[in-house]
């Protein structure tokens, strides 16, 4: 933001900066333009002083264009007082100055953000207009003048300067988060690559996790056969050594590729492709069981209800649900019993795997051994720790719902999933970049409040014509019926007959008197011991007509004559 532009209401007390490059030229142009019209005033002057109207105007406005940069509430004053000034003309209120200072109130509104300090200027200004008009007593076009031209000259462009700053906040603020969506997209693709990276570790373990588990099992189950040979338990227990770092390899490898910040994880599971993660392609469930049996685990499983179509990704879903609970088992519950049970409902599918407790022979045989509370839920150390968590995943993306937790001195593996995957429910939790929800908080938060100040700068520019509206017009009104009921027609003026009373002369007269008589007129020389009434010689609104002087002895007319309006 440059120097010289404030974004607060009030301006701070601060030293003046220097002005910034390129704006010297912008000030002299401003200010020919600004002496340009001050001149072509001075040229249509009836009278004109060359210094009151020329020279001062114009040092007045070289001091206040490259003021208006810093200290933009100073500048509207100074030309504000050339507009008093010009009320002190004894032809004319208006002068040339009401165009600088419409200018200025534009650029006011231009480079000041805040309404407070502008208002409290233009309310200094219109005290100061007003104050001078009741000090010199002047004639009511001059109080017009100072009640509507001098406000709409303040009032009007500064809101027109409003408006075209808030524009020009709204449309950097766009580039600006533009610039944020575009950089918000580029963490999108590096999250998608390290969601793939984390699909890879999750297939290493679905896979070979499961794999190694069981071959590790059955090496363990072998080892005790009582068949064999010293040489062939050396061998098995070799093997078994083995079969532990490639599970410990395994399981680093994982921990690297799964290794990434990933706030909002959104998994997604391969179930189209000829390969998917959880095993071979094309293998069911019952491959897997069969499987798992054949490498001695001991599960007894049962499926309810008629086999519905299931969605792919539902199918591979349900696979993985099985495949991790099985794998659990083996490892942390050896030798303990598996119920498998697959429930299908209407709609749902609801899947149980229970585990007991591992015997006592099969803890001291097998070598993946372990506590038979099962996996924790929390991000334990190790594959076996980011099972549960990825399988919760995948679940919560089919729109499904997983339990996990001990039960009965073993550990129960509980699942729910729909049948058919909707677009809804794999994108849930996936949200539009270019909407506001998808924003930062930083982002949404500063979007709102440039929105708000738009929308409050709109609000000012309708409602404040509305003020301006009920708070001038009915002062015009007032005016322009005082002037017309004070008009006396010629007609009648010449009706009105010296030495007659008023109550035979009150059909001629008007309404009422003319309240705002100059100063020459109310000075005039008056027959002694009168009192002196003006009225206006026509109606025209816009011209200065000479006024008619009736005096009055008690309530008989003395003496009429005609005062000009201007004196001579």
């Amino acid at each position: 933001m440059p120097p010289h532009e404030h974004t607060t209401g009030p301006w701070p007390r601060r030293r003046i900066p220097r002005p910034p490059a390129g704006s010297v030229p912008v000030d002299v142009a401003l200010w020919g333009v600004l002496a340009v019209a001050t001149g072509y005033g001075f040229r249509d002057a009836g009278a004109p002083s060359p210094f009151l109207d020329l020279l001062l105007p114009l040092a007045v406005l070289a001091v206040a264009v490259p003021l208006s940069r810093h200290r933009p509430g100073a500048a509207i004053a100074l030309v504000n007082g050339l507009c008093a000034l010009g009320l002190a003309d004894a032809a004319t209120p208006a002068n040339a100055q009401v165009l600088s200072l419409a200018v200025l109130s534009c650029l006011l509104g231009a480079r000041v953000a805040g309404a407070r300090g502008p208002l409290l200027v233009f309310v200094g200004c219109l005290a100061v207009d007003v104050a001078t008009c009741a000090v010199l007593r002047v004639q009511p076009v001059w109080w017009f003048y100072t009640l509507a031209v001098l406000p709409a000259a303040l009032l009007l462009p500064w809101l027109a300067g409003r408006y075209v700053r808030g524009r020009r906040e709204l449309v950097r603020e766009g580039w600006q988060l533009a610039h944020r969506l575009e950089e918000r997209q580029h963490l999108v693709a590096e999250r998608a690559r390290l969601a793939e990276r984390a699909d890879i570790a999750a297939d290493m373990h679905d896979s070979l996790g499961h794999v190694l588990s069981l071959v590790a099992l059955r090496a363990g189950a072998l080892e005790l056969s009582p068949d064999l040979t010293d040489r062939d338990r050396a061998d098995l227990a070799e093997l078994r050594g083995t079969i532990a770092d490639a599970v410990e390899h395994l399981r680093e490898t994982v921990a690297v590729l799964h290794d990434a910040p990933d706030p909002d994880p959104e998994p997604a599971p391969k179930g189209e492709a000829g390969t998917t993660a959880g095993g071979p392609a094309h293998d069911t469930l019952e491959d897997l069981v069969a499987r798992a049996v054949a490498f001695g685990v001991p599960v007894r499983w049962e499926r309810r209800g008629t086999v519905p179509t299931l969605s792919p990704l539902v199918e591979r879903g349900l696979y993985r649900i099985v495949q991790e609970s099985l794998t659990n088992a083996s490892k942390h519950a050896p030798g303990g019993a598996i119920r498998l049970r697959i429930t299908h409902r209407t709609d749902r599918t609801h899947v149980s795997v229970v585990n007991d407790a591992p015997t006592g022979a099969a803890m001291a045989a097998g070598p993946t051994a372990g506590p038979a509370a099962g996996p924790t839920e929390g991000p334990a150390e190790g594959i076996g720790g980011r099972g549960l968590t990825g399988l919760r995943e995948r679940v919560t993306v089919l729109g499904g719902t997983l339990r996990t937790g001990p039960h009965e001195g073993g550990f129960r593996v509980t699942a729910d999933l729909p049948h058919q995957v909707t677009a809804h429910t794999r994108q849930r939790g996936a949200r539009p970049a270019s909407s506001p929800a998808a924003l930062s908080p930083e982002s949404a938060g500063r979007l709102a409040v440039v929105r708000g100040a738009a929308r409050r700068r709109y609000a000012a520019a309708i409602a404040a014509p509305v003020v301006a509206a009920a708070f001038f017009v009915p002062a015009a009104v007032l005016l322009a019926w005082q002037l017309t009921t004070s008009a006396l027609p010629p007609s009648r003026f010449d009706e009105l007959t010296p030495g007659r009373p008023r109550t035979e002369l009150a059909p001629l007269l008007p309404d009422r008197a003319y309240p705002y008589p100059p100063d020459h007129a109310r000075s005039a020389p008056r027959p002694p011991g009168t009192t002196c009434e003006f009225y206006r010689s026509g109606r025209d609104l816009l011209d200065e007509v000479d006024l008619y002087r009736l005096c009055w002895s008690g309530e008989r007319l003395v003496a009429k004559d005609t005062v000009p309006m201007k004196s001579r």
